[in-house]
């Protein structure tokens, strides 16, 4: 199934071992750029998050954030780090000295001095494990977004496809009324000159025909008008493949609207042009 590049999902888990959220925004971008923002205890898990985004996502800007909360219903003892304390009143005591100050660290500064008290900690395995699995539910509910909006923009690529079928089909069925229109208004212009080669007609007549073909173009149009159509069904990533096809439609349209010598097709290759431009938009957004 398509997927289209821009979603979101959230997911989160209350437990023993306190509160996870994983909050996953995914856009649109030419490959695939993950960004993570973890808490800092649990900093250690960032290649992992890395290694499992990229086999489930191809492309798109993603951003991963996750948030931890301590549930603070185990008992933790609180360990002081003594060599530490030292190293700060000994620090301290030669800043005053330099300084000339009447002041020391107090009680309450040493005890906010990050490390200065260690809790015993809880097991972080366990929570790196849950935030994984977390992890897991979040990329999933991520996917099946992916997938809600991919199927809503092949349904409107679909339905801009079948209008180059009947736009194609509109030149294709002009295209011999074009031709003879142009006889007649040959001839009656080089009605009144005398010794007329009707010869020299027929081949004028023919190089300009050449000219104008389009059958060719009509042809190639077709061709890409069907691959796209098969691309929509595949199961992988298709976005890169539709852009492609995109530039192809393009320039057999405009090739189109410089053969054209009559306001039905000049109307027909404006029509297509403009059909392209709106899968265009919206295939930037697949992945």
């Amino acid at each position: 199934m398509m997927r289209s590049m821009t979603a979101f999902a959230r997911e989160e888990s209350r437990d023993e071992l306190g509160e996870l959220v994983w909050e996953i925004r995914s856009v649109n971008h030419r490959y695939l750029e993950v960004f993570v923002r973890l808490p800092e205890e649990l900093r250690a898990i960032e290649p992992l998050v890395r290694e499992k985004v990229g086999s489930v996502l191809g492309r798109g800007k993603v951003e991963c954030a996750l948030r931890y909360k301590n549930s603070g219903n185990t008992d933790v003892d609180l360990v002081v780090n003594e060599t530490l304390v030292s190293q700060l009143i000994q620090a301290a005591e030669k800043v005053k000295q330099l300084t000339a100050g009447d002041r020391g660290m107090s009680v309450t500064d040493i005890m906010r001095w990050p490390g200065v008290l260690e809790a015993d900690a809880v097991d972080l395995g366990k929570v790196q494990q849950a935030a994984m699995n977390l992890l897991d539910q979040t990329l999933e509910g991520l996917l099946r977004a992916r997938e809600r909006e991919g199927e809503k923009l092949a349904g409107l690529i679909q339905q801009r496809i079948d209008d180059m079928s009947v736009q194609v089909q509109r030149a294709r069925e002009r295209m011999p009324e074009v031709v003879v229109e142009l006889r007649q208004r040959l001839e009656s212009k080089l009605s009144d000159l005398q010794g007329l080669d009707e010869s020299r007609v027929e081949q004028e007549m023919v190089i300009l025909c050449q000219r104008l073909d389009i059958d060719e173009e009509m042809d190639r149009l077709q061709t890409h008008i069907a691959e796209v159509k098969r691309t929509l069904s595949q199961k992988k990533p298709v976005g890169r493949r539709l852009d492609f096809l995109m530039q192809e439609l393009n320039r057999e349209a405009n090739t189109l609207g410089s053969k054209s010598a009559d306001a039905t097709t000049t109307s027909v290759s404006v029509e297509m042009k403009v059909l392209i431009e709106q899968m265009r938009e919206q295939i930037q957004n697949i992945e």
